[in-house]
Formats: structure tokens, sequence, C-alpha cells
């Protein structure tokens, strides 16, 4: 009888553990092919939309806006020195320094100091009360205090409240903090009386939390943007500048009137009309740029149909119509104006100007 040899353990054990690693990698290429195949049903269902994007951006982005550009906008260098001193600008308010000075350098453009330490400051209380730190806002409108007055600002004491508010966050702890900190409001008592009474009010129920008090409105996060927002407004009011840069003003401007011209010049060429719209300083109709972009009167002439200005103010009739002077010059025959929009004959010289 021929005797076998008998197994050894440790193949045995061998063999479970490639069985159970065989097992576990079946399981896992199994599991990746159902993640595969639910990630590429998932991706079929929008690949439609998404294949969609391009045609319409061609279609509702139009590359060549030569036509309706001035080619000698910025032919000269005065023009391009003005730019760039606007670019530099807008970099200042956006506290981008490094990048307005590098720009400064490569494009010859120098700025002075007195104009660049504004900015300076503004950036950093800005940059502070986004780190939730009211100390440098607070010192400068302590400094500011009477000319901020002046604009009837409450930006000193929405500065205070929201310190005070800062306390009453920290719980129970900070209650003679907060009680001591409240003689600040006395300036303000008689303009912002309610707003105190509910400051104060607060106290009663900071031993159990403000957040669970009906005054738990105070701890609203959005007051932080809101007064980045104030301050911004104030200071720049303070310096004599626009809250928005005149950058992103143009160009948020351009953005909204260029398909417009785009449209208006794609029918000018199909009716052939190309006399309609000679000079590219010039806009063949009016374009709404909405009220965020009406900085100050303007009245177009109805009859020329071109903006007065002060060389070209314009005339009130005694009739009521107003129009330019220059179309009232053109209407005057023989010392007579006959108004175009009623009957009514009457002496040139009678028009009143309008200010505005």
């Amino acid at each position: 009888v021929r005797k076998t040899d008998a197994p050894k353990v440790t193949d045995v054990l061998q063999d479970a553990d490639l069985s159970v690693l065989s097992q576990t990698m079946a399981q896992c290429c199994k599991n990746i092919k159902e993640t595969v195949q639910m990630l590429a049903s998932r991706h079929k269902d929008i690949h439609g939309s998404v294949s969609k994007v391009g045609k319409a951006i061609d279609r509702n982005f139009d590359a060549e806006i030569s036509a309706v550009v001035a080619e000698t906008v910025w032919d000269t260098p005065e023009r391009q020195k003005y730019l760039s001193e606007t670019i530099v600008e807008h970099l200042y308010r956006q506290g981008m320094l490094s990048v307005a000075e590098d720009l400064c350098q490569e494009s010859g453009v120098v700025i002075d100091m007195s104009m660049k330490q504004p900015f300076l400051e503004l950036n950093r209380i800005l940059e502070a009360l986004r780190m939730q730190d009211l100390r440098p806002a607070l010192e400068w409108a302590v400094t500011n205090r009477q000319r901020l007055l002046d604009l009837n600002s409450s930006l000193e004491f929405k500065l205070h409240r929201l310190y005070f508010i800062s306390l009453l966050s920290g719980g129970i702890g900070n209650q003679m903090e907060a009680l001591q900190y409240a003689r600040h409001f006395q300036p303000f008592a008689s303009q912002h009386q309610r707003d105190i009474q509910i400051l104060m009010g607060s106290l009663v129920y900071l031993r159990h939390g403000i957040e669970n008090s009906p005054y738990r409105g105070l701890l609203e996060t959005n007051q932080w943007a809101e007064i980045c927002n104030i301050f911004t407004r104030d200071a720049c009011a303070l310096l004599g500048l626009s809250v928005e840069s005149p950058l992103s003003v143009s160009f948020a401007s351009g953005c909204m009137a260029l398909p417009v011209l785009m449209n208006i010049k794609q029918v000018i060429e199909q009716r052939q009309c190309s006399g309609v719209w000679t000079h590219k300083d010039e806009l063949p109709i009016e374009i709404d740029l909405g009220k965020k972009c009406w900085y100050h009167s303007v009245f177009a002439c109805p009859i020329l149909r071109q903006q007065t200005s002060e060389s070209n103010p314009p005339m009130k009739l005694i009739c009521g119509h107003v129009i330019s002077r220059d179309a009232l010059n053109k209407l005057t025959n023989a010392g007579k104006l006959k108004c175009p929009y009623c009957p009514m004959e009457q002496n040139p010289s009678h028009a009143k100007q309008i200010y505005f």
C-alpha cells in the first residue's frame, strides 16, 4: 500500500485566504461595475443639456464686436493714461494693491500718494470688518463723527450696536462689560431710542442665552455684510467717491448695452440704412440701463434726438413742451415759432431755459 502525504496546515490556510481574497475581489469588481454604470446613467441624463451649452454660448455671444466699437477710442496716449488710471483706481478699491503697483510700473502711470492713502485705509478697515474686528472702524467713525453727522449717517451707532451685540453673544460673563459699554449709546438716544431700548431689554435674557429669547434676531449673521456695505458707502461719500468704481459701472453698463447695439447694427445692415448710425460716439436709440445707472438728470431733445448739454440746454416753451435750444433755433421762422406738438404759435424769446 502506497502511503500518501497528508496536507499541511499551512497549505490549508493559504487556500482559505486565497478563497476569501478571490471573493473580496469579485465583490469589489461588482461594486465598481455597478458604480460605473450608475455614473454613466447619470451622465447620460445631463449629457444632452451639457452638450447644448457650447452651442448656446455660440448662439448668444458674438465674438466680433468691432462693428459697434470706435476704432480710435484709445488711440492717443492721453486716453490710454486715463484708462490705466481708471484700472489702477479699481484695483485699489478692491484691495489688490500689489497688482495696482505692478500696473503702474508697467504702464508708466504715476499715482499720487494722496490718492492712494484713502484706499489703503479703506481696505484695511474693511478687511478688519470681514474678520469681525470692529475696532479700526470705530476709531475711524469717532475721528470723522462730525462729518458723518453732516451726512445724516448712522454708521457710528450701528458699529456700537454691533459691538454691543457681540458682547451679548458672549453670555452672562460679559454682562458687566455690556452695561458699561451701553454708555456709548448716549449721544444717539434721541435718534435711535427704539433700537437702544431693544438692546437694553435683551440683557434680561442674557442668563438663559439670547439665542433662546425673543431677541434672537439680534444675532443674525448678515449684519456683518450690512455694516461693510454701510461703511463703504459712507466712507466713499466722505472721500467724494462713488460707492462703485467707474470701471465696474462702465463694464456693467457695457454688458447691458452691447447686445442691444449688436441687434441694432444687424437690423441696420439688413435694411441697408447705413446713414442712421454714422458716428460711433452716438447711439441711434436710447438704451435703458435701469435705475441703478441713473446718476444725473438727462434730457434728450424729441426733435433732434440729441442729449442736451450746457451749450445746448433744454428750453421750455409757453405751451409747456420742452425742446433743445438748437431745435428752437431751427424751428424759428421770421421771429415766430410754431410748437411741433401743438398748433400754438409763440415768440421764441419767451422760451425759458431749464436747469437740471
